[in-house]
């Protein structure tokens, strides 16, 4: 029931950005990154509906419904008609706003309004990538600039938390209510001069697993208290790598393992309650060498294991290099049956393929149909956390 920047060659991909900016981190250099990582984590006291009633509207929807909450597809606030067509097609329950926003908040909310109008029972869900910096797709007149991570590590906890909480303000008011962020890779030292996806963009937060850890903590606090939702990313890490899986076809990491101390902002996130995890789609050798985290039963097992069971979202799989092998209808398919629940494409132009091949998949295969309602009760709880929608 429904209730009340990045630019590179003209597109805007999810999760990494492309645009040039110069290396260095702020934070401490621990004495060691491969050592335990945190201790166990304990329940969160803010937990999302979960329970029977998420599951029983979940499973009272037809397979297209479930899969329509299961695809987040770019749009621009130009809402183009093929962007109209692919959502309304495939009951997409929820975007990525990309691109330009040079009306700022009121043409933002603008196209919510035109986007409630395409959705179905489920409402939409609107999220976008708000980190600061390089990467801040929302801007103009009601979004403030923010800056990158890295200055925002200079700031006290209390300062964060009040800073986020303004920023999350904005994007509520903008009925913008997911951010993608914020970015809780840990670059270690000998990285930090040639990691692309974080450090040479000022994404991170540092250097030291604890600094990083607070921060991505004060941040999510402050989103939080605006009635804003966070996807930390990019689990299990994009700072002991080189490539960026935007434009590079193979980018791997050889450090991380299932203990180590990187892991440790993602491992406090999900003890603090983060509402989502995005997973990236390097490969991990010491975690699973045989398939990219985004497809990885393993990688995503993990986070589960930690006791994680709200929204797993993907790093882009439309337009992202990393993915250029893997047919546009098996992506989908893929990332669903490793455990995953919320598939982004930033390219409307594989929304449907991964809708479709994820619908044909379930059909032939009542475990995957299974896994596709699981999902799709965690992303009706996500939106019910939210008031966008009401479970039982």
């Amino acid at each position: 029931m429904r209730p009340a920047a990045l630019v590179l060659a003209g597109a805007l991909l999810a999760g990494c950005s492309a645009a040039p900016a110069p290396d260095g981190m702020t934070g401490s250099i621990p004495a060691s990154t491969t050592a335990s990582a945190s201790p166990d984590p304990t329940p969160s006291d803010t937990p999302v509906p979960t329970g029977p009633a998420c599951t029983a509207e979940a499973t009272s929807m037809d397979l297209a419904a479930q899969v329509g909450q299961l695809v987040m597809v770019g749009v621009d606030v130009g809402l183009s008609d093929a962007q109209r067509s692919v959502i309304r097609r495939n009951q997409l329950g929820s975007v990525i706003l990309m691109g330009r926003t040079p009306g700022g908040a009121r043409q933002v909310a603008a196209v919510a309004g035109k986007l409630d109008a395409l959705a179905g029972e489920a409402g939409v869900l609107i999220a976008t990538d708000q980190e600061g910096g390089l990467v801040q797709r929302l801007q103009g007149p009601g979004f403030s600039k923010i800056p990158p991570a890295a200055e925002q590590a200079k700031l006290s906890s209390a300062e964060l938390v009040a800073k986020a909480k303004g920023w999350g303000r904005e994007l509520a008011s903008a009925r913008v209510r997911l951010d993608l962020a914020p970015v809780a890779d840990v670059v270690p030292a000998k990285f930090r001069a040639t990691n692309q996806p974080v450090a040479r963009l000022g994404r991170g937060y540092g250097s030291d697993p604890k600094t990083v850890s607070a921060k991505v903590a004060a941040f999510s606090k402050g989103m939080r208290a605006a009635d804003v939702a966070v996807a930390v990313k990019h689990f299990p890490g994009l700072g002991a790598v080189t490539g960026n899986t935007d434009f590079a076809s193979s980018v791997v990491d050889r450090t991380t393992t299932a203990k180590s101390a990187l892991l440790r902002p993602f491992k406090d996130a999900v003890a603090d309650g983060a509402d989502a995890m995005m997973v990236s789609s390097a490969r991990y050798t010491k975690i699973d060498p045989d398939h990219i985290a985004v497809f990885s039963p393993t990688v995503i097992g993990l986070l589960r294991s930690w006791g994680f069971d709200r929204v797993v979202v993907s790093d882009d799989l439309g337009a992202a290099a990393a993915v250029r092998g893997v047919p546009s209808s098996q992506r989908a398919v893929r990332f669903v049956s490793a455990g995953g629940d919320l598939a982004l494409t930033v390219d409307v132009a594989t929304a449907e393929a991964m809708a479709s091949g994820l619908r044909t998949a379930a059909k032939a295969d009542p475990d995957l149909a299974d896994r596709v309602a699981e999902s799709t009760a965690r992303v009706l709880a996500l939106k019910a956390s939210l008031g966008l929608y009401e479970c039982g």
